[in-house]
């Protein structure tokens, strides 16, 4: 059984991190590279974002007794398999899992027009993976 409050707790703060990142998606691409505090809290409420979309997959994996994900990406590849969420939504979450491993490993190479065309082009994609996630708590 899904532990509700798991879920629920995570996508009350996934909705936080997206709110913050909506704001920083009001900035244009030169202030959005020029102010330390506007890109490094792109940086890290993105990271958290991802990774709250990452930590309630990998729960209903382990709750379905669906293979275990040996990376990351593979978590939105067996929710695919399993007809949690479609193959597009797999196809727009694609290089999500990288993209956090960017954030939180290999931080020196980022690329800051990379995360601000993120912000600007993916969230919507990480909202509807949300939305799903919430749908199956209902069920």
């Amino acid at each position: 059984m899904v532990k509700k409050v798991i879920v629920t707790t995570r996508l009350e703060r996934l909705k936080e991190y997206l709110r913050v990142l909506k704001s920083i998606k009001s900035h244009d691409l030169r202030r959005f590279n020029e102010d330390p505090l506007v890109h490094g809290a792109a940086e890290r409420y993105l990271q958290l974002a991802i990774e709250c979309v990452l930590d309630i997959g990998n729960h209903l994996i382990a709750d379905r007794n669906l293979r275990k994900p040996g990376t990351y990406a593979e978590i939105f590849e067996i929710l695919a398999e399993n007809q949690i969420i479609s193959e597009k939504l797999l196809k727009e979450l694609e290089g999500m899992a990288a993209f956090r491993n960017i954030l939180v490993h290999d931080y020196v190479r980022l690329d800051r027009e990379r995360v601000y065309q993120l912000i600007q082009t993916r969230l919507k994609y990480i909202e509807q993976l949300a939305r799903v996630y919430a749908e199956l708590l209902n069920r």
